[in-house]
């Protein structure tokens, strides 16, 4: 045998094994494509009507999406047959506020709500004919309907007759009649038989508003059981679906909680206590026969954060505790904001077997996020965390086709945000795209993160990174020590940033760079409707503030809101990228300021923005390294309407500073790399902030994107590493 057949023999072996080591690693799910609801409007229809997708199913051959859409009133349709692309596929405008749905041969069994208010509720139970629109039957429910679930046999239809309470009403409390129920209708090949309505009367049972059941999730399983959840009463029962007769029933029961975050104080601190915590569950799923699965979201007076695998006869089987809402905040999504309430508020839920694995899909409404578990039989084992769109609420599982899918439904455009997804995802070999930076736990509690929005890399080791949160976190300003040798990226320190041994406050971390003697510089946004100074910051390496370095009076007479968004260091000046034109400035000119550390001098260039489009253009950043000053410009659009999330750079050498309240040289910009091909690659929508970029060590390029703190955003923090620049 030559040399060159030995080589060829070794590196076919070599291949032979790589490919068995590739095949025998365990699937994972990636989110492929996010699909705008927006644009499955009705071509009458104005483009910029609120829509949403709620609860979501598929169609028998697993090629099309179906949504429920409540503001809109109607349901829509995906074509998924190329899930990497998901397509329009059709709308039935209804009568009334569609609130859940299921398919058979066909047909969507809709449940409408037709309510005149929350004292007369209303509603019917529809078959809707998918490909022509007409709504063939109508089942009158006698009450409001909400969740919607198909038996496996497809013989039943079971809903859930919530009737809601007013939260507006007296203490928002219960009782408030009239009382609610569960309806069941036979149907059989699309149709609804309506005659064949029973409703199971559910009062008298719980230990909570006995006379006020409020059912709010049903689900069959292979017997024809249904579980119904009575969220507010924080209650369970089983149903004969056959018969109508309550099999078993008892309280979904209490959890304590230690350390949980309840304090919506600018901070994660996940250092509380809670005792008797109702789980009040909202969603529910067998996992077979004899076991189910409910999510604690809470809706009157509990939530415990996760989720319970109960018995049929309601023996707990498993209690999740904190352990969800440990790994959303270490992914950089806990909802600071709702520390006061519901936490991650953990509320819709699916269960689906991909080959021989059975999983349970686990939605973070506030934190927008799915958690994939195991289902094992004993202790559910934690595998992915899942992107969303803003604020999942429904989920189907394909298994058929290996795909997953998730409608989320908050619609933000009129706060000109983003618009409600469906977003889709398909179980391969391969590695989990996200989180892409993560956190570890801090003894026996998590890391909380969020709102990065600046980053530097460490002076000598090549992959330690420093990042800072922004003001969304005002009363933890903190330098996060992030090591980007590991995938996903890690951070393994949380530095806080004090003066006078307290939190700092009036104090908006926007950019950061080292000192040359392992401490930092951060430039603070000012905002002086908030008393919020524009100053920069010299911190030593235990984050104690050493000095303040107030901006001078010549840049604070034409100062505007938008100030700071980067800072970086070339010997002993300190370069600071100012975010938007201020009072002097010409239109598409802004200032990228400078501040000599030992002398105390000031001065500026000019940089010219790119053409704006809808919004404004500016600058998120600056970051010097060898013989130019890169900088990152982007626009302030999301989702469809963004167009602009670029780094360029500016020759060192051009960066001569002229005294500021003079004329000011302009510099010339060079374009290195078009982020938006990026923020697309986890098969999601454009996330608005680009809001940190550095180079390692090595000659690395790493960017980090601003989560907005999880505030009318979902949350997606992406670390994106760009190689040698």
């Amino acid at each position: 045998m030559s040399k060159q057949t030995r080589l060829l023999a070794t590196g076919t072996a070599l291949a032979a094994l790589f490919a068995a080591t590739a095949a025998s690693a365990d699937p994972v799910f990636n989110r492929v494509a996010s699909f705008p609801v927006n644009t499955n409007l009705p071509a009458d229809a104005d483009p910029a009507s609120e829509t949403s997708s709620e609860i979501i199913y598929v169609t028998e051959d697993g090629m099309t999406l179906v949504y429920s859409d409540s503001p809109f009133g109607g349901i829509g349709m995906i074509d998924i047959s190329d899930p990497a692309n998901p397509a329009p596929g059709g709308y039935v405008k209804l009568d009334g506020e569609p609130t859940s749905l299921v398919i058979q041969s066909g047909h969507a069994f809709v449940g409408l709500n037709t309510s005149e208010s929350y004292t007369a509720p209303s509603g019917a139970l529809l078959s809707v004919n998918l490909e022509s629109g007409e709504i063939e039957q109508s089942c009158d429910l006698g009450g409001q309907p909400d969740s919607v679930a198909l038996s496996k046999d497809g013989s039943m239809v079971a809903v859930a007759i919530e009737n809601e309470r007013d939260e507006d009403a007296g203490d928002g409390g219960l009782p408030q009649m009239p009382a609610g129920s569960l309806a069941i209708v036979s149907a059989s090949n699309g149709a609804l038989d309506c005659d064949s309505l029973k409703i199971v009367d559910m009062t008298g049972i719980a230990d909570i508003a006995p006379e006020d059941p409020e059912p709010e999730f049903v689900d069959f399983n292979d017997a024809g059981e249904i579980v119904v959840t009575m969220q507010e009463n924080n209650y369970l029962a089983v149903v004969d679906g056959k018969t109508g007769e309550i099999l078993s029933h008892f309280s979904a029961g209490t959890v304590d909680l230690d350390n949980v975050d309840t304090a919506e104080e600018g901070a994660l601190t996940f250092d509380d206590k809670l005792t008797a915590v109702p789980r009040e569950p909202d969603a529910v799923q067998w996992l077979d026969n004899d076991r189910f699965v409910i999510a604690n979201e809470g809706d009157w007076k509990g939530g415990s954060r996760g989720f319970t695998i109960f018995s049929k006869e309601g023996e707990v089987l498993y209690e999740s505790g904190l352990s969800f809402e440990y790994e959303v905040a270490m992914a950089g999504h806990y909802p600071e904001k709702r520390s006061g309430n519901k936490g991650a508020e953990p509320e819709g839920m699916e269960v689906g077997t991909f080959g021989d694995k059975a999983f349970i899909f686990l939605l973070s409404e506030r934190g927008s996020v799915v958690g994939v578990y195991e289902d094992t039989g004993a202790e559910p084992a934690f595998k992915q965390l899942l992107p969303t769109a803003l604020a999942p609420e429904g989920a189907v599982a394909i298994p058929g086709r290996n795909l997953f899918a998730v409608a989320n439904e908050a619609d933000l455009i009129d706060d000109g945000g983003v618009r409600s997804h469906v977003t889709i995802y398909s179980y391969d070999e391969g590695e989990a795209a996200y989180p892409m930076l993560v956190s570890g736990m801090d003894g026996d509690r998590p890391i909380g993160w969020g709102a990065m929005s600046g980053l530097v890399a460490d002076e000598e080791q090549a992959g330690i990174l420093y990042g800072v949160n922004d003001s969304f976190y005002s009363m933890q300003p903190t330098i996060f020590t992030i090591d980007a040798n590991q995938t996903p990226a890690k951070i393994t320190k949380a530095t806080r940033v004090t003066r006078n041994g307290a939190p700092a406050q009036l104090f908006d971390q926007e950019g950061i760079t080292t000192d040359g003697e392992g401490g930092f510089w951060i430039a603070s946004e000012g905002r002086t409707d908030r008393l919020i100074p524009h100053a920069l910051y010299h911190v030593n390496a235990e984050g104690e503030i050493k000095k303040q370095v107030a901006f001078p009076p010549e840049l604070l007479a034409v100062e505007k809101r938008f100030g700071s968004e980067g800072v970086t260091r070339i010997g002993e000046t300190l370069w600071i990228a100012i975010q938007r034109e201020w009072a002097d400035d010409e239109a598409g000119q802004v200032k990228l300021v400078s501040y000599n550390t030992d002398t105390g001098e000031w001065g500026a260039v000019r940089y010219p923005l790119e053409k704006k489009g809808a919004g404004w253009v500016g600058l998120s950043e600056i970051t010097a390294n060898g013989d130019f000053a890169y900088i990152v410009e982007r626009d302030n659009q999301i989702g469809q309407a963004a167009k602009l999330k670029k780094l360029f750079r500016v020759p060192l050498s051009e960066m001569t500073p002229a005294p500021l309240g003079g004329e000011l040289p302009l510099v010339s910009k060079e374009e290195v790399h078009d982020f938006i091909p990026d923020l697309k690659s986890t098969g999601g929508y454009v996330v608005d902030k680009i809001e940190g970029f550095a180079i390692d060590a090595a000659g690395n390029g790493f960017a980090v994107t601003d989560n907005d703190g999880i505030d009318d955003s979902n949350g997606e923090t992406l670390f994106l590493r760009l190689g040698a620049m």
